[in-house]
This record gives C-alpha cells, sequence and structure tokens, in this order.
C-alpha cells in the first residue's frame, strides 16, 4: 500500500484542506440502518477524523490511520478519542468489533491485499458484525499524488467481499460525478 503522501506534515495540511467539505454522513445513514447505537466500530483511514466525529456520536469508535502525521492531528483535536496505527492490510489489533468503517480507503490496496484485509475484517468482527466501505467506481488503477488508486465495479467487491460476508447492500452514488462510487454493506458469515 502506498502511503508516501500523508507521511509528511504538509502534505497531511494540504489532505484536511482538501477534504473539509467532504463527509460520509449519507455513508454513515446508511450503516446505521444495520448497525445498533453504541455498537464498537473500527473506522480504517481515518484521516482527517471528519467521519470519526460523525460515527462518535452514535458508536464506540476507535479510529486508525497508518500515517503517524493523521494520528497526532487526530489526537490533538480528539483528546478524548481512540485511535490505533494500523495498516488497512493486516490490522494488527486483538480489539474485537460490531462494524467496521471505511470512506475511500480500501481502493488504495491492491486486489491481493483487499483480499487479504477483507479475511483479516471477518476476523476483527463479532458474530453477525457489519462492513460498510465505500470505493471509487471504474476500470484499472492509477497512481494519484503518490498514492495508489484501485478502481472497482459492484461485481468485482461482490466477488471480493462475497466470500466472508453475506452482501446486505452494493449501490452506486454520486461524490463528484453521477455514480463514480459504490458503498457496499456487509453482515459477517
Amino acid at each position: 500500500m502506498s502511503g508516501e503522501y500523508y507521511k509528511t506534515k504538509e502534505s497531511v495540511k494540504e489532505y484536511i484542506q482538501l477534504a473539509k467539505e467532504v463527509s460520509g454522513i449519507a455513508l454513515i445513514r446508511q450503516l446505521e440502518k444495520e448497525l445498533p447505537k453504541n455498537a464498537a466500530v473500527l473506522e480504517i483511514g481515518t484521516g482527517p477524523g471528519t467521519d470519526w466525529k460523525l460515527l462518535n456520536k452514535k458508536y464506540q469508535v476507535i479510529g486508525s490511520d497508518f500515517s503517524k502525521e493523521f494520528l497526532k492531528h487526530l489526537k490533538t483535536e480528539n483528546p478524548q478519542g481512540s485511535f490505533l496505527e494500523l495498516d488497512a492490510i493486516s490490522l494488527k489489533t486483538t480489539l474485537r468489533f460490531d462494524g467496521i468503517y471505511s470512506n475511500k480507503v480500501l481502493q488504495h490496496l491492491t486486489d491481493n491485499e483487499l483480499a487479504v484485509s477483507i479475511k483479516r475484517q471477518a476476523e476483527l468482527l463479532n458474530p453477525q458484525g457489519i462492513i460498510c466501505h465505500s470505493f471509487w467506481k471504474g476500470e484499472g488503477t492509477e497512481v494519484f499524488k503518490g498514492l495508489f488508486v484501485n478502481y472497482h465495479h459492484e461485481n468485482d467487491l461482490i466477488k471480493y467481499f462475497g466470500g466472508d460476508f453475506e452482501i446486505l447492500s452494493i449501490q452506486t452514488y454520486q461524490e463528484f460525478d453521477a455514480e463514480d462510487s459504490i458503498l457496499i454493506i456487509g453482515k459477517k458469515k
């Protein structure tokens, strides 16, 4: 997973500015239909903390990031919050969760890395645990600002997640352009 972009204080500040108007509220509302209030949730790739703050209103959420700079920012902005340094692939923690959430994070994984991450997520979830992840919709891969981006279609994601999760919902939505994004919600089998 290429995460060089998020390793400097300057790039983290730049990203926070770029993403300040972006919120996962619509995605979180979909998650709320499947996951009860006060559930234990892991957010993979918390970044600036926008979605973490929204999740924290309803859930016992632990944020995570692989960028030490983002973790410094998160801990400064949210001193009462819980945050872990986690790689989105190996997710090395002994904690267990009722839900796992990410907003355009797992798209930075290769197909093989995504498969490893999905297996690990299933291991970290309690029985009937829920996943809620968004991806950019499209073909192929690219490197954008030093970050690897892997585009997907609904059928790809069903194939990847379907072995470990019952797919409850998969839908396209608009972040910037019509149907440029995919939200998948699943329940641990």
